[in-house]
């Protein structure tokens, strides 16, 4: 990866449509796991998203694999995809990107506080 694909994001781009291209090849039932895993693994990125491509990498993989062993989602998530989602961030209760911003605001806060009342 050169400085100009870090700058436009234009590596993260590719890897997004690879992903969708892997997706695409699921069964429909993965199809809309993989769906739900993104819509609840989005809130654990950073504003680039960079930290969270592996984890989607591996997530789909696991889709994969299930699939081709024929297994159902059920059986490999057990209707828990937020619980999944969230362990694969870092387990139950990890920091997503609202949480890290309302500490730093907090911090921010409490620091021109202190000036302010020093």
């Amino acid at each position: 990866m050169n400085l100009w694909e870090t700058m436009t994001g234009s590596d993260l781009t590719r890897e997004w449509k690879a992903f969708e291209t892997r997706a695409a090849a699921l069964p429909s039932d993965h199809r809309a796991a993989w769906e739900e895993i993104k819509g609840h693994l989005f809130s654990y990125g950073d504003f680039t998203g960079r930290n969270l491509m592996p984890i989607l990498d591996g997530a789909l993989g696991l889709l994969e694999e299930t699939a081709a062993d024929g297994r159902s989602i059920d059986e490999v998530l057990d209707d828990d995809i937020a619980g999944f989602c969230a362990a694969l961030a870092g387990g139950e209760g990890s920091r997503g990107y609202r949480q890290r911003w309302r500490d730093q605001l907090n911090r921010n806060v409490a620091r021109k506080l202190g000036r302010l009342g020093g």
